[in-house]
Order: structure tokens, then C-alpha cells, then sequence
């Protein structure tokens, strides 16, 4: 996705699925120290955290503001992301489809509702459901899967489709998923990338990914 002149570098850190509790934020902070002083040597614009779940924490730029402070270039996270771009949009009411399990969709739903989103319905594959050890599957779930997950996910009083998670291979289609249901479809890589880019000042435009990426 990144524009001629653009490059992207990236570094790898542990999967927090408890950001609620103080322990579980105290560690996920850490983890996001540790990894933005990684990247800080590539001397970047602009930096993202990309994980929905695990960057779901309140206030919106809490996160963001930390990475700051020790990146000292702007930061955004996946879920602030999200969250600006149904803004942006002039969104509400979403219909939210997951690769998660319950638990984890009634998190992100009960999150978005604090930031005045409501979820009109939301729909998940259960992935996850019998530990942290599933989660691989996320990525190797099967291209016609997702899109039609997508497709029995939306409802009519929906204004937009979110689809939940980066590790959730929805990218390609968006164009296809947007046509077929008539409304926007935000994901949470496509919504992280257009935060970053702007964050670092470029405004460039694209066809192949949603209103989102086309229109702003």
C-alpha cells in the first residue's frame, strides 16, 4: 500500500489480550516502550501501533501519547484509527464482523460504544474461543470465508461495516465488499494506514481501498 517514496518498517511484539486489568495494561505499555525505541532509529514520521484489541484502551490518545513521548514523532494506534475514520466519515452506527470469539467481540463493542459508536450488530468466526493458541488461524482464514463473513455480518440500520482485526486478510477486498453492500467498509489495517499517512503529512489517495483511503 505505501505510496513511491514511502517506506515501512516494522517490529514485532507480543499479543496482549488483557489491556482492562492494571497488570495487563502495565504490561502492554512495557511491550510498547520497548518496540517504539525499536523504531525510533529509522528515524520515522510517524509510527502505529497495529493490534484492534490490544490498543483498545481509554482515552482514545492515551496510547498514542505515550509512544510519543518516547518517539517524539506523531503515533496512532489501530483502534483511535478506526474510531477517526467513522469521524471522518460521519458514522455512528456500525455493524462490526470479527475473526474473534464472543468475549473479545463484546469488548470491542461495549469500547466503541464509549466513543459513541454504536454497534447495531456484531458477528464473530470464534476463533479464539479455546485459548490465545488459535488466534494463528486468523491469518490462514480462507479469502471466500472472510467475504462472505463480511456480507451476513452487515444489517440495514448499519451506516458502515468495521471489520475487526489486523491479522484479518480483508484488505484486496474492500472495493468488492463496499460495492456489494453499498455503504463503507472500514478495516482496521486500511484505517491504521490512512492514520499513519496522514500523521506523517502525506495525503496521498487510492483507489483500490474504500471510500476511506479514495475520499480523504
Amino acid at each position: 500500500m505505501a505510496p513511491d517514496g514511502v517506506s515501512v518498517h516494522s517490529t514485532r511484539m507480543p499479543l496482549h489480550a488483557d489491556t482492562s486489568s492494571k497488570k495487563g495494561k502495565l504490561a502492554l505499555y512495557k511491550d510498547v516502550q520497548q518496540a517504539t525505541l525499536y523504531l525510533t532509529s529509522a528515524r520515522l514520521n510517524a509510527i502505529a501501533y497495529g493490534c484492534t484489541a490490544g490498543s483498545m484502551v481509554l482515552p482514545l490518545t492515551e496510547l498514542s501519547d505515550f509512544m510519543e513521548g518516547h518517539a517524539k514523532v506523531p503515533c496512532v494506534t489501530t483502534a483511535s484509527s478506526i474510531v477517526n475514520a467513522l469521524k471522518t466519515l460521519n458514522i455512528t452506527k456500525v455493524a462490526l464482523a470479527t475473526p474473534y470469539h464472543d468475549a473479545l467481540n463484546k469488548h470491542e463493542v461495549a469500547f466503541l460504544g464509549k466513543v459513541g459508536v454504536i454497534v447495531t450488530h456484531e458477528q464473530g468466526l470464534g476463533i479464539g474461543a479455546n485459548g490465545p493458541h488459535e488466534y494463528i488461524e486468523i491469518a490462514q482464514t480462507p479469502a471466500t470465508k472472510i467475504f462472505d463473513h463480511v456480507i451476513t455480518a452487515d444489517r440495514t440500520d448499519a451506516e458502515a461495516m468495521v471489520v475487526s482485526c489486523t491479522d484479518f486478510p480483508v484488505l484486496n477486498m474492500i472495493n468488492d465488499l463496499e460495492n456489494r453492500l453499498g455503504k463503507p467498509v472500514i478495516t482496521s489495517n486500511q484505517a491504521t494506514f490512512w492514520a499513519v499517512l496522514r500523521a506523517a503529512g502525506i495525503n496521498d489517495q487510492f483507489e483500490n481501498y474504500g471510500i476511506l483511503l479514495r475520499n480523504h
